[in-house]
Order: structure tokens, then C-alpha cells, then sequence
């Protein structure tokens, strides 16, 4: 331990804790870039590699609950592979994923490429952020915190979005992977001129086999319910019913397995009987439902009602990535300089996501990019304050036996909130469009004045363009109908908008409660230490 902190000061104010802190902050920008790739290249990449929607799905389902796995098992691989050596790794693993990725477009390929990158990605994170709490003393972290999350937190919400758009509208979609070879190689170069004195995590246990059979099987049937639950309808769906079964088996099964483990099993479930923990995992689930899930809504009410282009809707977001930022380093003086508790901000993060949210449930078909920039420019600081707090509120006191165990739970309750968020945010909107098409269609009356000199109107305006009267009178009819499908499409997006809002009006007072009874908890166990 004494040659641990001994290492710990020098590398504070070294050059080589200035490279290992950009080294990892790189490292993780290579996984923001490939967890976001498929959300405004969709199109393209169905083109060209031919795939249909449902194979289009793999790729997704397959890099997010690997990704999902890779939090998992790091902790047992950080008892075998000291934490730099397994970030090193795993960057050139997700560099040489992604190059092969940019070389190919067959299907088949294409998924074992995305499931190799999300185990990479997951990995790599919780080894990151792993190395950065052992290698720097605790005084520094809050500092150390928010640089880390400018790439796994804010860079996926922000700034790959805007990267990716722009590749899009002026290459293609193959240059977003050779993004990620040429980070990956610049991260890898960093981190190998850095000294890897940094101490294995734990003493090495039987690697857990069954455990992680298990928890794979489970965190790979709930990503593909809640990723494609919403296409077909959740429950009505047969294939969707059995596959929730068999998650759910496997998760009570590993919960068991690893009962009986006592303590030697895949992690180390004793990180939650630290009440800043178990507290920090609720709030990272409601925030990552947050976050996730405003982060689907915007980008797509941007293409798909207000017609932007790729570039445009990831413009959108670019603003709110600096203010996202400067909340997360303005929070980390606060912490770190001023002594101020991480709890602290939690509040004002929850209460200006909570109207930013709201402001954006009334944006319409009009509305351009100034109109819901207070909105966005607010939602990022909610963002920067929260994530800080949490992140801080969970780790600050775990020592070094469950960190890694600590770093990967966290994580999965994050990603695990994203998509119970998204989904149920899709399935909002899917729901909502029919039921608003079915209402404001029913009060289109054929014979309403209104509507008879609209399509007059639609209809001689068509006519004067060149179209004969019966064509104009039938497209006349057509714009309606597309008009109204618009108009339902914008009621539903401004519902969701409103529901992400919702979320947090309801959970403040259920996390306000739980932080109350953890703190009587914790007084009790003060007052009476036998109990």
C-alpha cells in the first residue's frame, strides 16, 4: 500500500499522469464514436450492405449487450491484467474492430465486428476510469472525473453525433470507423510511453464460468427485448414474450449463483451496502434513462419533422456538449477547490433537465434550431451537474478490493436506464401517432368549410402548376393526409418531451426519500454499531 501512494504522488504532477489521463480520455472517445454510429447512419449502412431491417438490428443488439457483458467480466479481468495493460488492450482490439468494420459490408462480418467492439468498449471503460482512481490520490478526482466523462458521457451525447453527421453528408459512413483506427492508435501511442506502475485490482479467485454464462445470457435477451420490443409490439410478439423469460430466469439464476458463491463469484456485490452506492446506482439509472432518451428524442424530431439534415441534427446538440462540459468542470472546482459535498448539485442537475425537457414539449412543426437552443443549451448543464455527482457520490468510498466491481455495476445501470428509457420513449411515440391520427383525422370533416378551402386552395394552386384537375384534386386530398400525419407526429414527440420531464417530477421525491433513508440508516448503525 505505501509504495502505492508513493507512486500515486509522483504521478499527480508528472508528465506521465498528464499522457495516461489523455491516453484513456482518447481511449474512450474511440467507444463513444462506436456506440453512436448506427444512429444517423442507418440509412447508409442499410444501402450498402444490403440488410433488411431486422438484420439491421444485430448490429445494434449485438455491440449494446456486449457492451453490457464487457462491464461485467472487466472486474475479473483486472484481477489477472493490471489496469493500464487491459486498457491498451482493449483500445487496439475496438481500433482494429473498426478498421476491418470501415473494409467490409458483409452482414455477417459487420456483427462480429460490433459484438467484438462492444465487449472492447465496455472493458476499456470500466478499466479506464479504474486507472484513473488508483493512479491519482483521491483529493484530485473530481478534476480527474469530469475529463473522463467529456469522453464516455458527453462525447456520445454530443459531440459524436455532430462528427458523424458530418462524415455522412461529405464521405461516408466507413470514415466514422477509420476515425476511430486513427484515435486508437493515437491513445495506444500515449499509453505506452506511460510507466505502468499501477497495482493489480485484487488477489486473483477462480475465473466464474457459470457466472458469466449466465449474466450474458441475460443482459443479451433484455437488449433484444428492449431494443426491439417497441418493432414488434412488446408482448404480442411471441418471440419477444419467451426471450423476456428466459432473461429473467438467467438473471434470478445467476443472483443465486452468486449467493452461493460468497463472495467469490463474477462481482462483488458487497459495494451496495455503501449507501452512496446503492443511492448513486438508483440516480445513474433515472439519469441515464435521461440522458439516452433525450439524446433519441432531439436528433430525431430534428430529421424526421423538422427536415434536417445528418449534419444539421448533430449541430443541434454541439452547443449543449460545451455547456455540458463547462458544468462538469465548473463542478469539479466546486468539489475539489471549495469543499463543496457532491450531493450538492444533484438538485439543480435534476431541476434544469426537468425544464429543459418541458420547454421542448412545445416545440411544433415551425420551430428551427433558436427556438429549442435554450432548451438543449439548459439540459446540458442538468447533465454536467448530475453525472459529476453521482459518479463522485458512488466511488469516493470504495476501496480498491470492489472498485472495479463498483465501476461496472455503475456503468450497467447507466446503459441499462438508456434503454429501458429509449424504448419506452419509442413505444410513447409509436402509440401516440396512431391514436392522434385516428383523433385529429376523425375531426377532418370532408364537408367543414375549412377543409373544403383548404383543398380548393391546395387544389388551384396544384393546377396552376401545370396538373390536370383530377390529379390535383387527388394530391390536394394526399397533403392533407400527410399534413395530418405531421401534425400527429409533432403531438407525440411533444408528449415525450413531456414524459422525460414527468420522470424526474416523480423520481426527485422517491431519490430525495431514499437519500433520507439511507442517512437514518447510517445514524442508526452510528448510534447502535452491534445491530
Amino acid at each position: 500500500m505505501t509504495r502505492h501512494v508513493a507512486i500515486t504522488r509522483n504521478r499527480d504532477t508528472s508528465a506521465s499522469g498528464v499522457l495516461l489521463v489523455i491516453g484513456i480520455v482518447l481511449a474512450a472517445l474511440t467507444e463513444a464514436i462506436a456506440s453512436t454510429v448506427l444512429s444517423l447512419g442507418r440509412g447508409d449502412i442499410i444501402g450498402d450492405i444490403y440488410a433488411t431491417p431486422d438484420e439491421f438490428a444485430w448490429l445494434d443488439v449485438g455491440y449494446t449487450a456486449f457492451k453490457l457483458i464487457g462491464f461485467m467480466v472487466a472486474a475479473s479481468m483486472l484481477t489477472r491484467i493490471r489496469p493500464l495493460s487491459l486498457v491498451i488492450g482493449s483500445t487496439l482490439i475496438m481500433g482494429l474492430a473498426s478498421g476491418m468494420a470501415s473494409a467490409t459490408t458483409s452482414l455477417d462480418l459487420l456483427i462480429a465486428l460490433r459484438i467484438v467492439q462492444g465487449l472492447a468498449g465496455g472493458v476499456l471503460l470500466v478499466a479506464g476510469q479504474a486507472t484513473i482512481f488508483l493512479a491519482f490520490r483521491s483529493a484530485h478526482q473530481p478534476i480527474l472525473q469530469a475529463l473522463f466523462a467529456m469522453s464516455a458521457v458527453v462525447a456520445p451525447a454530443t459531440l459524436a453525433p455532430t462528427l458523424q453527421g458530418w462524415l455522412l453528408d461529405s464521405q461516408s459512413w466507413t470514415w466514422i470507423f477509420y476515425c476511430n483506427v486513427v484515435l486508437s492508435l493515437g491513445a495506444t501511442g500515449l499509453l505506452l510511453m506511460v510507466d505502468d506502475a499501477t497495482p493489480f485490482m485484487t488477489r486473483q479467485r477462480p475465473f466464474d464460468w457459470v457466472g458469466i454464462t449466465l449474466v450474458s445470457l441475460a443482459l443479451f435477451c433484455f437488449t433484444y427485448v428492449f431494443s426491439q420490443g417497441s418493432r414488434w409490439d412488446w408482448f404480442e410478439q411471441p418471440r419477444i414474450l419467451w426471450i423476456s423469460v428466459v432473461g429473467v430466469a438467467s438473471l434470478f439464476l445467476f443472483l443465486g449463483q452468486q449467493v452461493l458463491r460468497k463472495g467469490t463469484g463474477l462481482l462483488d456485490f458487497a459495494v451496495f451496502r455503501s449507501d452512496d452506492f446503492a443511492f448513486a446506482f438508483i440516480v445513474s439509472f433515472v439519469a441515464g434513462a435521461a440522458l439516452f432518451g433525450s439524446a433519441f428524442l432531439i436528433p430525431s424530431f430534428a430529421v424526421s419533422v423538422l427536415a434536417f439534415t445528418p449534419t444539421d441534427a448533430g449541430l443541434l446538440l454541439l452547443p449543449s456538449g460545451t455547456l455540458f462540459v463547462g458544468a462538469l468542470l465548473f463542478a469539479a472546482f466546486l468539489m475539489q477547490v471549495r469543499r463543496l459535498p457532491p450531493f450538492a448539485t444533484v438538485p439543480f442537475g435534476i431541476l434544469m433537465i426537468t425544464v429543459a425537457m418541458w420547454m421542448l414539449s412545445g416545440s411544433t412543426s415551425e420551430s428551427g434550431a433558436a427556438d429549442m437552443m435554450a432548451a438543449i443549451l439548459l439540459r446540458g448543464l442538468g447533465l454536467g451537474f448530475l453525472f459529476l455527482s453521482i459518479t463522485l457520490i458512488a466511488f469516493t468510498n470504495l476501496d480498491r478490493r470492489n472498485l472495479a466491481s463498483g465501476i461496472g455495476l455503475f456503468n450497467t445501470g447507466r446503459q441499462f436506464g438508456g434503454l429501458v428509457g429509449v424504448a419506452g420513449l419509442q413505444t410513447l411515440i409509436d402509440h401516440n401517432v396512431a391514436a392522434n391520427v385516428t383523433v385529429l383525422g376523425s375531426s377532418v370533416n370532408a364537408g367543414g368549410q375549412a377543409v373544403i378551402e383548404r383543398l380548393a386552395g391546395t387544389t388551384a394552386m396544384l393546377a396552376a402548376r401545370g396538373m390536370d384537375a383530377v390529379p390535383a384534386s387527388r394530391a390536394a386530398m394526399a397533403l392533407l393526409g400527410r399534413a395530418v400525419t405531421g401534425q400527429s407526429i409533432v403531438i407525440a414527440f411533444d408528449t415525450a418531451f413531456t414524459a422525460v420531464a414527468l420522470l424526474f417530477v416523480v423520481a426527485a421525491p422517491v431519490l430525495v426519500a431514499i437519500k433520507v433513508g439511507f442517512a437514518r440508516r447510517a445514524k442508526a448503525r452510528q448510534t447502535h454499531p452491534d445491530r
